[in-house]
């Protein structure tokens, strides 16, 4: 069911700073209930609780209040981080491809929370608050397995609260829609083409609604994410900027990614980009043809082949090239980023890297996270979004100061075995210790770590020990574990949360 915007802010636009610029595009919350490894609600707030003159300041309009340019997401393994990611990543797509790519017969494809009875008969909810154009916007959205069930989207002109429509979805897949005063166009045209498995927003935008196709767009080109499944992907869109034609203004974005190829030390001053060999075009083809001939037109084939990309490397003998192949893991994971980040960057809009720290040197994702901390860098109030376990971000020899209110952590519910999501600004931290983060979270003073058993590591030592055909020392019981049934790092969690740290 719907919900009211949790970001609460009130109160007179404040003035523009010098050398500050409405971006384009700005997250403010994402709240996600019955995804993946998330059973209950969880929230993620961009909204800035404090003061920090050295990091990038997003006004939120109609408020006095700003967004904060990064939020890094910390936990253990297996506690959520990357479904937590995943969630918003999927409401993206799902505005993006319900109305063309979800067939009527397909339902919805979601994943719901499964460990739980009769775990498909509930509904999975998304809702994001986000500024376009200068005006923020609450959208959601409620599916089960079949249809939407819910759907709405409000905006605040002038910081007030209005409906531009609302939509229920009744059992027999029958859609009820209403509308405020501030929406026109052909909405009732647009409601005859719904399907119960579409999203309404997507249909406005494939009639070319002009307001609801700018919102529509916030989805579809304004959040960009980085995971293992797209790597190929992102690595050919950042030889595509590398490698454009500079008649089409592509000379910056070729000079911006040079720069970071250089700042990140590896070795490589630049990209070597040519056409693909002839004969390997020629055989995919070949090979596309003959697919398309056995299924038909029902499969989209891609007989386009990749470009050749060669990694430069300048030493005092000349320059050398190696195959992308012959690089280090790091070096790839960097050039892979490079697109995203170089367009988030120039666009003002939003990034989101699952595992930020896997392959790439502490120091460089430090470097990564402090270009979108620094206003002299993000100038277009780009934001990042990034899971990792990389605690050295939070310790004082990084280059990049998270605060409180950048810093959330991830674990699992000991009941319901369900993903939380907690702000670090909800522990009392003394100003004298703000500087040790790192190694309080280290500690165990945040919760978000792994819990290991001593007791367990004992019995292993144990069973390792036993003759290969068992009759070993008996295992220690239970009793004598000490454990209640609740998870050490939640009884850390509320003793912190009460101020007992």
């Amino acid at each position: 069911m719907k919900r009211q915007v949790m970001v609460h802010v009130s109160g007179d636009s404040p003035p523009h700073h010098e050398g500050t610029r409405r971006p384009a595009a700005v997250l403010l919350r994402f709240q996600v209930t019955n995804h993946a490894s998330i059973r209950d609600e969880q929230e993620i707030s961009f909204i800035a609780d404090t003061s920090a003159p050295h990091r990038v300041k997003t006004p939120v309009p109609g408020s006095t209040h700003h967004a904060v340019p990064v939020a890094a997401v910390y936990g253990p393994n297996a506690s959520g981080k990357s479904n937590v990611l995943d969630a918003l990543v999927w409401a993206g797509a799902a505005v993006h491809h319900s109305f063309a790519h979800w067939t009527p017969d397909q339902g919805v494809p979601r994943r719901p929370f499964s460990l739980r009875p009769d775990a498909r008969t509930y509904p999975s909810t998304y809702e994001l608050d986000f500024v376009v154009g200068g005006v923020r916007y609450t959208y959601g959205f409620e599916v089960d397995d079949a249809r939407v069930r819910e759907e709405w989207l409000f905006f605040y002109p002038e910081g007030s609260r209005r409906k531009l429509y609302e939509r229920v979805t009744d059992d027999e897949g029958v859609s009820a829609m209403s509308f405020g005063r501030s929406l026109t166009g052909r909405r009732k045209v647009i409601a005859d083409l719904l399907r119960p498995n579409s999203l309404y927003l997507s249909v406005a935008a494939a009639q070319g609604h002009a307001l609801l196709g700018e919102v529509y767009r916030w989805f579809s080109t304004c959040l960009r994410s980085a995971t293992d499944r797209d790597f190929r992907a992102r690595l050919d869109y950042t030889v595509e900027l590398y490698g454009a034609d500079d008649s089409d203004g592509s000379a910056s974005y070729r000079s911006s990614l040079r720069h970071l190829l250089s700042l990140a030390d590896l070795g490589v001053s630049g990209l070597a980009i040519s056409d693909p060999d002839e004969k390997e075009a020629h055989e995919l083809r070949r090979i596309a043809g003959a697919v398309r001939g056995v299924v038909g037109d029902h499969v989209q084939v891609d007989a386009t082949p990749s470009r050749r990309v060669q990694v430069e490397h300048r030493t005092e003998d000349g320059v050398h090239h190696l195959g992308l192949h012959e690089e280090s893991s790091g070096t790839r994971t960097w050039i892979g980023l490079l697109g995203p980040i170089v367009t988030t960057l120039r666009d003002g809009t939003v990034l989101i890297v699952d595992e930020l720290d896997a392959r790439l040197h502490p120091h460089l994702a430090d470097v990564l996270v402090g270009l979108f901390q620094s206003p002299e860098v993000n100038c277009r109030g780009a934001q990042l979004l990034f899971s990792t376990h990389e605690a050295s971000l939070l310790g004082r020899n990084s280059r990049t100061e998270l605060l409180r209110d950048q810093i959330w952590f991830t674990e699992k519910d000991s009941r319901t075995s369900g993903t939380l999501v907690f702000p670090m600004s909800d522990f009392q931290v003394r100003p004298d210790t703000m500087q040790n983060l790192e190694k309080r979270y280290l500690e165990g003073r945040f919760g978000a770590l792994p819990h290991l058993d001593d007791d367990l590591l004992a019995e292993l030592a144990d069973s390792l020990h036993e003759p290969a055909g068992g009759g070993g020392a008996p295992h220690r019981s239970d009793e004598h574990r000490g454990t209640d049934g609740q998870g050490a790092l939640t009884r850390q969690r509320q003793a912190q949360a009460a101020g007992a740290a």
